[in-house]
This record gives structure tokens, C-alpha cells and sequence, in this order.
């Protein structure tokens, strides 16, 4: 039988450029700590990259840009799939996810239904918080992320420009979904977005 090392060694040669590796691709082959220890000589050799503390990448090489690293998300998306969990960007990071803000975060903030944790990739700081099944069982693909961002946010200091935009991505959302998800919404968040549409036109049932 193949030793540990060259297991992994095995499977990682036919990972396609810059696929993220985690130390559970490999239960089953070893012990954890040996396959810790394989990781942590692959990464230390040039073989594989370390992107974060139990996550690494195989090397991909952009012509122009030279060497590329998995995004955040991607990383996020990643967890989300491998552990069956549901993950959803929060606050400042759903802000940013919308377009309602072009300021960057330098701290990705996501709900999830699974183990908290947090991460740094790079200079950036990703937290994932434990939430209530209730937060993440909103139905509507805007609407979901727009009451997200607006938990989190101090409403009455939100402009008329955003408020439009607001108003605008919305207004794209399924109107019964969007009424599902209100009435899983905190009240002030309920209320402003009602606000938002009470000078145009009423709630469709």
C-alpha cells in the first residue's frame, strides 16, 4: 500500500489549478496528523500553496498577472458545500454583494447554520456567525440579502440615493417572496422597506 504522502501527492497532481485542498479531501487515507504532516511538506516544498490555516490551493499562474489566489468566496462556498451547511453574506459584505456600497470591507462577516469560525486570507478577515435557522430561511434571492444588509444597518442614516437603489432591487424580486421574507424580518426592517414603497404602490398578497 501506498505510503501516506504519496496518496495525497497522487490526488493533488490531478487537482486542476488553483483548486482548494482541505486536510478532510483525504479521510481515509491516514491518520489526521499524517495527513496534516503530508500538507504541511507539500505546502513547504513549493508543491501547494497555504491560503489559511487548514486550507491550501494548488498553484495557478496567470500570464499576466502571475500567480492568482482563490477569492474569499470562493473559499466560503467551498466550506459551505463540503459540510452541507448554508452560508449567507451579512451587513457590510451583503451591502458590497449588492452594489449598494463601493467601499470594500476588509471584514467578509457570513451567517451560517453551521460551527463559527474565523479566517484570514491574506490581509482579510472573513468570520462566519452562528444564526438562527429563521435568518436563513428566507426565500427570495434580493430580498434575502437586502434585509441581511439592513439588519446590520443604521437605517436612518441610509440616503435617498441608496434608498432608490434599494427601492430598484426589490422591485426585481418576486413579490411573494419578498412578502415571505418580510415577515421574517425584524419590525424596523419591515417598516422601512414598506415605507420605501408606500408612496408608489401597496404590497401585492
Amino acid at each position: 500500500m501506498k505510503k501516506v504522502h504519496t496518496q495525497i501527492a497522487d490526488q493533488i497532481a490531478r487537482k486542476k489549478p488553483g483548486a482548494l485542498i482541505f486536510p478532510t479531501d483525504f479521510r481515509g487515507i491516514g491518520t489526521e496528523t499524517a495527513i496534516k504532516q503530508a500538507l504541511f511538506r507539500m505546502a513547504r516544498n513549493g508543491t501547494i500553496r497555504r491560503l489559511a490555516h487548514g486550507i491550501y490551493h494548488t498553484p495557478k499562474i496567470d500570464s499576466i498577472l502571475g500567480e492568482l489566489r482563490p477569492g474569499a468566496e470562493d473559499v466560503v462556498n467551498m466550506i459551505a458545500r463540503k459540510e452541507k451547511i448554508h452560508i449567507v453574506p451579512s451587513g457590510a459584505n451583503a451591502m458590497n454583494t449588492l452594489g449598494l456600497t463601493t467601499q470594500v470591507p476588509t471584514k467578509l462577516v457570513y451567517l451560517t447554520d453551521g460551527s463559527p469560525r474565523k479566517l484570514k486570507i491574506g490581509k482579510l478577515e472573513v468570520r462566519m456567525k452562528a444564526t438562527s435557522r429563521k435568518r436563513l430561511s428566507r426565500i427570495g434571492k434580493i430580498s434575502s440579502l437586502v434585509i441581511l444588509a439592513l439588519e446590520e444597518t443604521a437605517l436612518h442614516q441610509i440616503d435617498d440615493t441608496t434608498k432608490h437603489k434599494i427601492k430598484s432591487l426589490l422591485e426585481q424580486e418576486d413579490p411573494r417572496k419578498l412578502k415571505h421574507d418580510l415577515s421574517l424580518a425584524p419590525a424596523k426592517v419591515n417598516d422601512f422597506i414598506v415605507n420605501l414603497f408606500k408612496p408608489f404602490t401597496t404590497m401585492k398578497k
